[in-house]
């Protein structure tokens, strides 16, 4: 598997590495951790992102190099922490691209195994059981003998610490304290990164009012074993450049007692609904998988074209059905 991708890389002069449009810490630092790696190869690195970089994002050093210009002139397409067609979408509209990812090598890196690939074009996958997607290329850059300077082992931590909320979710392993430490011996610092990472963070008097808000429209299912946010497009235009509505309150959401499951749905104009999923129980794929999304058991996300209205009661089924699953260790059709 890692083979593969070392051939394709090498047989590349330029090369566009892309995120999907719900970039975060994971798939931002790893694509600025490979376009330090494979610069230092020699290589030509563009960064290529459907959506604009969030601003909570932008303690992250070199963000700004991520730009929507679809470079359909390389040579090899990386796409990092995703393996969905929908959530690369946006690039088909643009000319030239979908016959791009038809006739040129496309590489896919991803930590997502229970999420199946709806890339609808040919891909070379490297897709392993991880916390994070930077995990995997650490794993496999460390593999090829490659170099890691310290400005790569810097996103590639951030990324690791971000997808593992500082290394305190349910699926961190030991591996994963292996990479942080081997990635603090190549130079990167978690102090200095986290203290960068707070000043962005803080949030305006506007944005904690804002949170209260939610706070008090959060509903609760399922004898309080569900908990659900409803943020409609007003508020995401109003409030998402500041500070990502959902990650605002989704956290506060688990730590209610009782509470196995936490959701946030945002609603868009255009028919879109997404879903961000956080649980206690092991349960976030397995429901999002009824909505066609995935990701792992403890944090996941689904995005469909229907009324919230329909969805609700669709997602307190699914959950419902999830935890009876985990509970009796039974299969539910």
């Amino acid at each position: 598997m890692f083979n593969a991708a070392k051939t394709l890389i090498e047989a590349a002069q330029k090369i566009l590495i892309i995120q999907a449009e719900n970039p975060d810490g994971d798939s931002l630092g790893s694509a600025l951790a490979l376009e330090e790696i494979l610069s230092d190869l020699g290589k030509d690195v563009r960064l290529y992102c459907d959506v604009d970089i969030p601003k909570y994002l932008h303690y992250v050093s070199g963000w700004d190099r991520v730009t929507q210009d679809f470079d359909t002139s390389v040579d090899l397409a990386i796409i990092v922490d995703t393996t969905s067609d929908t959530l690369i979408g946006k690039s088909f509209q643009i000319g030239g691209v979908r016959h791009f990812f038809e006739t040129h090598p496309v590489l896919v890196i991803d930590h997502h195994i229970a999420t199946e690939s709806t890339l609808s074009f040919d891909s070379t996958l490297v897709v392993e059981e991880a916390v994070s997607t930077s995990e995997v290329i650490y794993k496999m850059v460390a593999e090829f003998g490659w170099t890691i300077s310290p400005q790569a082992a810097e996103n590639l931590l951030i990324a690791l610490m971000s997808d593992s909320l500082g290394l305190t979710t349910q699926n961190v392993t030991a591996q994963t304290f292996f990479t942080a430490g081997k990635l603090a011996e190549l130079g990167a610092s978690n102090a200095v990164i986290e203290s960068r990472r707070r000043e962005y963070m803080k949030k305006s008097a506007e944005i904690l009012k804002y949170k209260g808000e939610l706070i008090e429209r959060i509903e609760y299912f399922l004898d309080g074993k569900l908990a659900l946010i409803r943020i409609p497009w007003e508020e995401i235009q109003q409030y998402s450049d500041r500070y990502n509505p959902s990650v605002l309150v989704l956290d506060e959401m688990r730590l209610v007692e009782g509470v196995e499951l936490g959701v946030a749905i945002k609603t868009y104009p255009d028919g879109k609904l997404t879903g961000k999923l956080r649980s206690n129980a092991p349960i976030s794929a397995m429901v999002a998988g009824f909505f066609g999304g995935g990701g792992h058991a403890y944090a996941a996300g689904f995005r469909v074209h229907e009324s919230i209205d329909t969805i609700v009661p669709e997602l307190i089924t699914a959950t419902d059905k999830a935890l009876k699953e985990v509970t009796s260790d039974t299969p539910i059709s």
